[in-house]
């Protein structure tokens, strides 16, 4: 595995911050570099190519790559300038990528090569930084980790690049949920007010009605679980995650929270969580899990890291947050 480092994100729900990273999943995903290598390999669910994307991106006056064309024009122009998308083309990528959601499973099963990619949080014009670097798809196959709006400017064109990208290349393109792709924390960190302020509060409520659609986990090459958040004391099987109902919002407590909102800490076992929900977990923690589900890594983002990425636990688990400002 290699680490691309990249932004920032606060620890604490509460402080204003922005984020994600990148991390290429090779053949030898077991191990670590710190060498940038491309991805090759277009495997993804059902061994489908990327050349084989979805034909059907024209349909009743929807066509997805006019909107990835009109995301993509701003690259070259001043950093923060807006992309004004027809609002029935936006409800439009919430509803065709619900729907492929939904044929999909709630644990994506993936094979390498494949960019995993930490917390963007609205910072537009960083995520297509990150994909000049990290090659376009299909040229390279993607997985996301949550938190894609909330805190940064331009969290509608970040949400709308990934979905229109994710119903053109359904076999090659992946975005799991954050604990930020959730309405109860998103109409307070900023999402709900761009809607609001850009178009109706009607269009917030059809992207947190297929935020809840959105799959938790993955596992890459039978060796690395990723997620945004961490473990669940609850989580004894896999099973338990492919059985979890959609739609969905986030819960209080319980596995699904856990998976969005655990962070790992130096303690011994579980403890509480400084965030008021879900759990802190310990290296033993880690150790006892990866050994019972033949783990070598787990690939999460939610926390503030230094340099871009941290591995914890004698390199059992990565941390991956997206710095910016080293993409420069």
């Amino acid at each position: 595995m290699s680490i691309t480092k990249s932004s920032n994100e606060e620890k604490k729900e509460d402080t204003m911050i922005t984020t994600s990273t990148t991390a290429t999943i090779g053949n030898n995903s077991s191990s670590s570099s710190t060498t940038t290598t491309t991805a090759s390999s277009t495997t993804t669910i059902g061994n489908t190519n990327a050349n084989n994307a979805n034909a059907n991106t024209i349909k009743g006056g929807f066509n997805v790559d006019k909107i990835i064309e009109k995301l993509l024009n701003v690259r070259s122009k001043r950093p923060g300038t807006l992309v004004e998308l027809e609002e029935n083309d936006i409800e439009q990528l919430c509803q065709k990528s619900r729907s492929i959601f939904m044929d999909q499973p709630m644990f994506l099963e993936l094979e390498p090569s494949i960019k995993i990619v930490g917390d963007i949080h609205g910072q537009y014009y960083d995520l297509l930084r990150l994909f000049e670097y990290g090659g376009y798809p299909p040229h390279a196959n993607y997985l996301f980790l949550g938190d894609y709006v909330d805190r940064g400017k331009q969290s509608i064109e970040s949400i709308c690049l990934l979905l229109a990208y994710k119903i053109k290349y359904p076999e090659n393109f992946f975005i799991l949920r954050g604990n930020h792709e959730c309405a109860s924390i998103n109409r307070i960190y900023g999402f709900y007010d761009e809607c609001k302020r850009r178009y109706t509060p009607k269009l917030w409520k059809r992207f947190t009605d297929c935020f809840n659609y959105l799959p938790v986990a993955a596992i890459v090459a039978d060796k690395i679980f990723c997620m945004h958040g961490g473990l669940s004391p609850e989580l004894k099987s896999f099973d338990q995650i492919r059985k979890l109902q959609r739609p969905t919002g986030v819960p209080d407590t319980g596995l699904l929270c856990d998976l969005l909102w655990a962070d790992p800490e130096q303690i011994v076992g579980w403890g509480e969580s400084d965030r008021g929900v879900s759990y802190i977990f310990g290296p033993d923690v880690v150790d006892t899990f990866c050994k019972r589900f033949d783990i070598d890594l787990i690939c999460r983002a939610h926390q503030v890291v230094e340099d871009g990425y941290e591995f914890f636990c004698r390199k059992k688990i990565g941390n991956h947050i997206f710095r910016p400002k080293l993409l420069r």
